[in-house]
């Protein structure tokens, strides 16, 4: 597992790319540690963060490295707040703090099992760098992904090979992606899964791999202030009592942990 230095870093955008409804934020990180697939880090531009009339955005917002590449890392935004709308206006020379990789990562299928990556709206971020550890490894996958709309789902060429859903039947199957997770256990039960997207779809994720008997491991989000686990802003309930925090023992869960997925704790749709 990759460990982050135990102070955030000030590091320099080097471009925002617009991917539909959706902006890949760029950001050289020369001397950091590379990230494990799964790990998130914590962001906040250095200028005009936590201030203005309701001093907002005012703490990091945590974001899935969704790929490294020669010392660059990328994150998957969406303008949906008061954070992530400061980050989408950073461009090529704009300072951002920092933090991380923090977290635990997915980990390989075992028993030749094949990976079936199921992904939903921002959620896709982590599948990405997932996708480009396992081809480097030359393990077969297979990548599902849903969307709301034909335009967040442009979304999906972040990625290869994707079989895409979307909630309005712009692109690709109309229905969830989770119909497309069914058919794709119904062909290849030996199969181990990998989600991160909405809580209704990690829900119906975990819901329909313990019918069948298969590993699922959950990429979480929840409200997050430190990122490691001093805060206890990001716990949720496990199977037989007890709580788990997001920041530090997962964002990647395996899903038998849980009983279920609670609604705050997946990404936006």
């Amino acid at each position: 597992m990759s460990l982050a230095p135990l102070e955030r870093r000030r590091l320099t955008v080097t471009g925002m790319d617009e991917l539909g409804a959706y902006q890949v934020l760029r950001v050289a990180d020369p001397d950091g540690p590379a990230p494990d697939p799964g790990q998130f880090s914590m962001l906040a531009a250095v200028e005009r963060w936590g201030g203005g009339q309701d001093e907002r955005p005012y703490l990091p917002r945590a974001f899935s490295v969704a790929r490294w590449a020669d010392g660059e890392a990328h994150y998957l935004l969406e303008d949906v707040g008061p954070g992530t709308h400061r980050l989408s206006e950073l461009g090529a020379g704009d300072e951002i703090w920092v933090l991380g990789p923090l977290g635990k990562g997915f980990t390989g299928p075992a028993d030749g099992r094949r990976a079936v990556l199921v992904g939903g709206g921002v959620g896709i971020a982590p599948l990405a760098i997932w996708q480009d550890a396992l081809l480097a490894r030359g393990l077969p996958h297979a990548l599902l992904l849903g969307f709301r709309d034909g335009d967040r789902a442009v979304g999906a060429n972040m990625l290869r090979c994707a079989r895409v859903a979307t909630d309005d039947g712009s692109l690709g199957h109309h229905g969830f992606v989770t119909d497309l997770l069914a058919a794709e256990l119904d062909s290849e039960p030996h199969a181990a899964v990998y989600a991160c997207g909405p809580p209704q779809m990690l829900e119906a994720t975990r819901a329909l791999c313990a019918e069948r008997g298969v590993p699922a491991q959950l990429a979480l989000e929840s409200g997050m202030a430190c990122g490691f686990g001093a805060c206890y802003g990001c716990v949720v309930p496990i199977r037989g009592g007890g709580y788990v925090r997001v920041c530090v023992d997962g964002p990647v869960l395996d899903a038998a942990l849980l009983d279920e997925v609670e609604a705050h704790a997946g990404a936006p749709a």
